[in-house]
């Protein structure tokens, strides 16, 4: 596309009239850059895209999008903000892929990675082609590549729905979180429907207060536009149970669909029954009722359900056909994903990471366990600090034995992080062993029959940050380990 042909997808005020030299692609990494490439020069936290401006074009860049002049042999673009016009310019480069796709985008604190894969298997199960992007990975069809954060950057997403348009993908179903609807990287993405699951204190660091992270969120809905378009409706997803919801519906104009248990909702969960097998509730909507057999477990996993069968009716998807799927589940992975290896007692793995989640988690644990609970958990470094005493206080509440450790402690000194964990349950009984690999080896040491382990925190990651480094460390490896040496 030629530069000028790009450029004019920018508003009016956006004046240029220099060279106009073929764009090959839109880059904000100068590693990326190739020959041929737009440069887009990002204003980051702790790098400006403006010192690289020069080893890009050095890399083969053809122009350069900044916020102020700079002196080089290109032409260069000036805009007001380039993160908004880069992801302008990414949506007109990559042909609008969203207005060719249905997209689903699913928000909220917790929940969002089971819920976008109940919905891969419920539309994977109708025949269609099905995208996914989220904390796990990119999936585009069969192939699946891997991600840095849970939403990428404009460009990023951009560039991998233009490839799911090319694998004839007619879903798309991806997390949303609420750094990438503050910073505007999900600009240009077409929504049809709007999930939220729930929202619980995280990531106070970034948005500092409950209702900035709540506003951030809402965006979502927001951003489902103000027209009513009869061959494209848009939908909000809402859970009725969650008091943001209330907000949510306030911010968008799309046809709006609740789900709850303990409120009245357009679909509704009710005599929910929890076992060591799995999870059964009677499902009501439109006065019909179904019973449902999950083999997840939780009421946690029963709103993630409920959100999944919703946008799927919204999407013209039969309830029976969804319930069907939704019951071959057999989980997601390090979502309380159950390790075996010839032990007595079971050892769960789950991504659990906020006070509210590692509550949920545990909680259902007490359904089923006969005798002693134990909890690994941690905190990650470099993250919003007021969680860790609450997460010590959650894992003191529910668990027999709470065994704290590292988890991702990054730049900081995980001996500050446990200390800070300590801070909310002076006086109770719990145990500190900073190494996370010997923390599992010892709660699988002490565990019986009858008993439960639960290790929080990491769930899919196969990574520990510590510093500057990326050590890998897989929490069901080492539960298998620790078994296996017991």
């Amino acid at each position: 596309m030629k530069l000028h042909t790009l450029l004019s997808y920018l508003h009016a005020l956006v004046k240029y009239e220099g060279d106009n030299p073929d764009i090959t692609s839109i880059e904000n990494d100068n590693r990326k850059v190739k020959d041929g490439s737009l440069f887009v020069c990002i204003q980051g936290y702790t790098v400006d895209g403006h010192e690289f401006a020069k080893s890009a074009v050095d890399n083969g860049a053809s122009a350069i999008l900044a916020e102020r002049p700079l002196d080089l042999p290109v032409p260069v673009i000036v805009v007001r903000d380039t993160k908004r016009a880069m992801a302008v310019l990414a949506d007109a480069f990559y042909g609008h892929p969203t207005q060719k796709l249905r997209l689903i985008g699913i928000t909220g604190t917790n929940g969002k990675t089971t819920t976008s894969h109940l919905l891969e298997k419920i539309f994977g199960d109708q025949q269609q082609t099905t995208g996914l992007i989220g904390t796990m990975y990119t999936k585009i069809a069969d192939q699946t590549y891997e991600t840095k954060n849970t939403t990428p950057d404009s460009v990023t997403l951009q560039q991998a729905f233009h490839q799911m348009i090319e694998a004839n993908v007619d879903t798309a179903i991806m997390e949303v979180s609420s750094h990438a609807l503050e910073l505007g990287r999900v600009h240009g993405c077409d929504y049809d429907i709007a999930v939220f699951t729930n929202l619980t204190q995280d990531h106070l660091d970034f948005h500092k207060t409950m209702e900035h992270y709540k506003q951030a969120k809402s965006l979502l809905f927001s951003q489902l536009g103000n027209t009513y378009i009869e061959n494209r409706p848009k939908y909000a997803v809402l859970n009725a149970d969650d008091e943001a919801a209330g907000d949510f519906i306030k911010a968008t104009a799309a046809t709006v669909v609740t789900y709850g248990i303990d409120k009245p909702a357009d679909v509704v969960a009710k005599d929910i029954h929890i076992s060591a097998k799995g999870t059964a509730f009677t499902l009501v909507f439109a006065n019909e009722e179904r019973r449902v057999q999950l083999q997840l477990m939780g009421k946690f996993s029963v709103y993630n359900v409920l959100a999944a069968i919703s946008a799927a009716l919204c999407a013209g998807v039969d309830l029976d056909a969804s319930i069907q799927s939704i019951e071959e589940v057999k989980g997601v992975s390090g979502r309380f994903e159950l390790v075996s290896a010839g032990q007595a007692f079971p050892v769960i793995v789950d991504y659990a990471h906020t006070p509210d989640s590692l509550e949920n988690v545990l909680k259902t644990v007490q359904e089923f366990a006969e005798k002693k609970i134990f909890v690994v958990v941690g905190c990650g470094g470099d993250r919003d600090k007021t969680k860790r005493p609450l997460m010590a206080k959650i894992a003191c509440q529910f668990a027999t034995l709470p065994i704290f450790t590292s988890d991702n402690p990054r730049s900081e000194n995980p001996s500050q992080i446990l200390r800070d964990m300590e801070a909310g349950v002076a006086g109770q009984l719990y145990k500190v062993i900073e190494d996370r690999r010997e923390a599992i080896a010892y709660a699988v040491s002490q565990a019986e029959a009858g008993d439960v382990i639960v290790i929080a925190g990491k769930g899919h990651e196969t990574y520990q940050l510590i510093g500057d480094q990326v050590l890998h460390f897989d929490d069901r490896e080492e539960a298998k380990k620790a078994i296996l040496n017991k």
